[in-house]
């Protein structure tokens, strides 16, 4: 398993994660499966969020109770959440509702610490000095010991840096072959009468965050859409499933390896954010990781994609 910078943390770490997003209604047998197929892997980041699990710190909860690490065991892993959603009201990056929310992850996690807090969506009434006072109160309390943030443009991440003093390490971004705006407009930029040419992901964010070293986590690397459910074995990406099946036949891995590979190729040093349950779908996935596409073969994919290339 490859290893990337996290941001600009002296932390190394893997280039395929798991995230847990979906553990909710898994037994204590199945999770264990789960997370010991991905640390036999060499995957030993795991990626929640306040609202993942079907109730409020549900995935949190789950995890722990499943696990039940040691302190050693948990020194083992980094643990990565998100606060900032409240699903009565809607986005809330407040300074009560972020600590409280990192309060309640704690307990459900059965920790002391976070290694990476997100915030995970951005909010239209944000007051960075709130966040930034939240951010400061968590570190020097010991409660958090990195922060990130999700889905988040460059002039968003910058607004937020105007008070915030933490680095910002992370941005979590959905990227995967079919739904690749961050990528995709960049290469087709100033094309007129091309749809790929129009700017939809805030403006070379993907650009911004390698210029900044923070690092894009890819979420949903195998959703064809905004889960509109996986273009891998999908009839209606004939073309594209042709060649993932063609290279995943030359490199001796599943195709979900392809997929993998096809992110974490690139030069901005990504990770990969699984969000299956199924234990060989993790390994299979995670054998992408050491996958070295050719120049030729990613802009093969892309192309089979259905994206432009000038």
């Amino acid at each position: 398993m490859k290893t990337v910078p996290l941001g600009t943390t002296d932390l190394a770490v893997p280039n395929v994660t798991l995230g847990v997003m979906r553990i909710g209604d898994k037994t204590d047998d199945e999770i264990r499966t789960l997370v010991r197929t991905a640390r036999d892997a060499g995957i030993d980041f795991f990626d929640h969020a306040a609202v993942y699990g079907g109730a409020l710190h549900g995935a949190e909860e789950r995890f722990a109770e499943a696990l039940r690490l040691t302190s050693s065991e948990r020194a083992e892993i980094t643990l990565q959440t998100k606060a900032g959603i409240d699903p009565a009201a809607g986005y809330d990056s407040s300074y009560e509702h972020l600590v409280a929310s990192v309060e309640d992850s704690l307990r459900a996690l059965r920790t002391d610490y976070l290694d990476v807090l997100l915030i995970h969506r951005p909010d239209a009434l944000v007051e960075p000095a709130e966040v930034a006072r939240a951010f400061d109160d968590l570190a020097a309390g010991g409660k958090v010991r990195a922060f990130g943030v999700s889905n988040h443009t460059p002039l968003q991440i910058e607004l937020l840096k105007t008070a915030v003093r933490q680095p910002l390490v992370v941005n979590q971004l959905q990227l995967s072959l079919t739904h690749a705006p961050i990528i995709a407009q960049g290469v087709a930029a100033n094309m007129a009468g091309l749809d790929q040419s129009v700017v939809i992901d805030g403006g070379g964010v993907l650009d911004y965050c390698r210029i900044h070293r923070i690092t894009v986590q890819a979420w949903s690397p195998f959703q064809a859409g905004f889960f509109t459910g996986p273009f891998l074995g999908s009839p209606d990406y004939p073309e594209l499933n042709a060649v993932i099946d063609r290279l995943a036949e030359q490199y001796d891995v599943p195709p979900i390896a392809i997929a993998t590979a096809w992110i974490t190729r690139h030069p901005a040093q990504m990770q990969v954010v699984l969000g299956t349950t199924t234990p060989e779908r993790v390994a299979g996935a995670a054998q992408g990781s050491d996958v070295p596409l050719t120049r030729a073969e990613w802009y093969e994919l892309f192309r089979a994609a259905g994206h432009q290339v000038p």
